[in-house]
């Protein structure tokens, strides 16, 4: 047994009408075949480092009212 606990395949990918639909997005820069992981907040490619930041959703400031 290794140190580490591995990954079911089975999490990476969903059946969508009847088709195999992957869940993460390849590497722009390493091309087809390199799959980025997903963290909270954004996409890491492992093998070259590429970092994709996702955009939050930010609130309007509230206008200031002079009283």
């Amino acid at each position: 047994m290794g140190k580490h606990a591995t990954h079911k395949k089975s999490d990476k990918y969903t059946v969508d009408a009847g088709k195999v639909v992957r869940q993460g997005r390849f590497c722009p820069k390493c091309g087809p075949g390199v799959v980025m992981a997903r963290h909270s907040d954004r996409f890491h490619c492992g093998k070259c480092g590429y970092t994709e930041f996702l955009k939050r959703n930010k609130l309007p400031a509230q206008p200031v009212s002079d009283q």
